[in-house]
């Protein structure tokens, strides 16, 4: 039943991705008078399709291949190949009969289109599901630093004050990916100003750790672990721990703390739920943990400030740019071999287990607004068989006036899905090897 939520989250998800990408193109070409045979999520290969119909001049069809989606626009070199329509005299109303700047909008439309519903979902999300923020300048007590935070070295007490001299309002902004792929940090500690330098490799010993949080700080419960202490406890999503053993919780850390302490015995938890306060007993595990996962940005003591609809727009619009920006960092650290691509390269298959067996609205929408940033920046790299490849060879006919010819298109077609079925493959395999591995673990 869990690997079945898992495909049906990620289907969901990439169906709307890919429908929002295609329409893109969509829209774009019928606005430049182009005739559009085909518009498909997913990939009806080898002529297989689950669903089609024919509307006008246009087939609309879902395919059942889930690893993208496509509009055939005529008079278009695409991964379709049709050399026989190419061979033809071109008509007005094909693709390679339009001006360049128009078809070079067609090709960026999809990313665009990617790009706003990015921000959409990011804009939403904050708006439904944090709500609040944490202000940087309202942290009286400070931060608390986890061992993760005091390795790079930040200290519990210490005020943040600025990164790459930029002063941070939200506190989520001291620690995102700005901070964890390198930065200068700037703290107040002990009434004086100290710079903590951290160096752009430490995101490799990251792996989920926690690196800092306010002093002051509720924690929530986001996820819970089948056959752990924190089920059978009876923890519930969005609990928040207000005691545990009979002491305050007043950050993630008190709570960390006091289980490792306690390893392989209980605890006596107090949670809010619904305004109410329930007592639980929780077995902790040879590992010091419950078996949850926590939300690290829920609401400050006394520190929090409501997002207006004009700020979740603003960090909606700022969050996915991070996104892209630090997908391309962390593709060019592939390329230098600071990552090992084993661990980064994700096929649908790992995408899903990302989802999880548990269908949670926050975070499908979380991962989807993720995955929208990240499809518009794949779709932009400049390889051929790609929107950014078409993109690459119209720039460069709009810059020098003369276009590439049909076999160059061709052939450049190609190699671009030489280039990416092989990647495509060994993410495949990769996550089937990991999944077969953990069988047996």
């Amino acid at each position: 039943m869990g690997t079945l939520v898992m495909a049906a989250q990620l289907i969901a998800s990439l169906s709307l991705l890919v429908f929002i990408h295609e329409l893109g193109h969509f829209l774009a070409a019928k606005a430049f008078g182009m005739r559009v045979d085909k518009f498909f999520i997913f990939f009806d290969a080898w002529g297989k399709r689950l669903w089609s119909t024919k509307i006008g001049e246009t087939e609309y069809g879902i395919g059942w291949l889930p690893l993208g989606g496509y509009v055939k626009i005529a008079g278009m070199i695409d991964e379709s190949m049709d050399k026989e329509q190419m061979a033809k005299e071109p008509e007005e109303w094909e693709f390679r009969s339009k001006p360049a700047w128009q078809r070079f909008i067609v090709m960026v439309g999809g990313i665009v289109m990617n790009l706003i519903l990015g921000v959409i979902i990011f804009a939403g999300y904050l708006s439904h599901y944090e709500k609040d923020y944490i202000p940087v300048a309202e942290m009286d007590k400070g931060i608390y630093a986890f061992d993760m935070g005091e390795e790079m070295g930040f200290q519990t007490g210490d005020k943040i004050l600025t990164v790459n001299g930029k002063t941070p309002i939200r506190f989520k902004d001291a620690k995102g990916m700005e901070v964890i792929f390198g930065a200068d940090v700037e703290v107040e500690r002990n009434g004086q100003r100290e710079k903590i330098e951290i160096p752009g490799s430490v995101f490799k010993k990251l792996k989920g750790q926690p690196i800092i949080e306010p002093f002051n700080h509720q924690v929530k419960v986001w996820g819970i672990a089948d056959s752990s202490g924190a089920k059978e406890a009876g923890l519930e999503p969005d609990d928040v721990f207000v005691a545990i053993n009979n002491k305050k919780v007043r950050n993630y850390g008190d709570l960390k703390n006091t289980l490792e302490a306690n390893k392989n015995g209980s605890v006596s938890l107090t949670v809010e739920r619904d305004g109410k306060e329930l007592d639980l007993t929780g077995k902790v595990s040879d590992a010091g943990k419950l078996g949850f996962a926590p939300k690290y940005d829920g609401k400050a003591v006394n520190t929090t400030k409501t997002y207006s609809f004009g700020e979740t727009v603003t960090y909606g619009m700022r969050e996915g740019w991070e996104t892209i920006y630090y997908n391309a960092v962390g593709l060019g650290k592939i390329f230098t071999g600071d990552v090992d691509p084993v661990e980064s390269v994700q096929s649908p298959i790992g995408i899903a287990r990302i989802f999880g067996d548990v269908w949670n609205w926050e975070r499908f929408w979380k991962l989807t607004g993720l995955l929208s940033f990240v499809l518009a920046f794949m779709n932009i790299l400049p390889i051929p068989a790609l929107d950014g490849g078409h993109m690459m060879f119209l720039t460069f006919e709009m810059l020098t006036g003369r276009s590439l010819s049909d076999n160059f298109l061709e052939k450049a077609q190609m190699v671009g899905m030489m280039i990416l079925l092989p990647l495509m493959l060994f993410a495949i395999g990769k996550d089937i090897w990991v999944g077969v591995m953990s069988l047996f673990n």
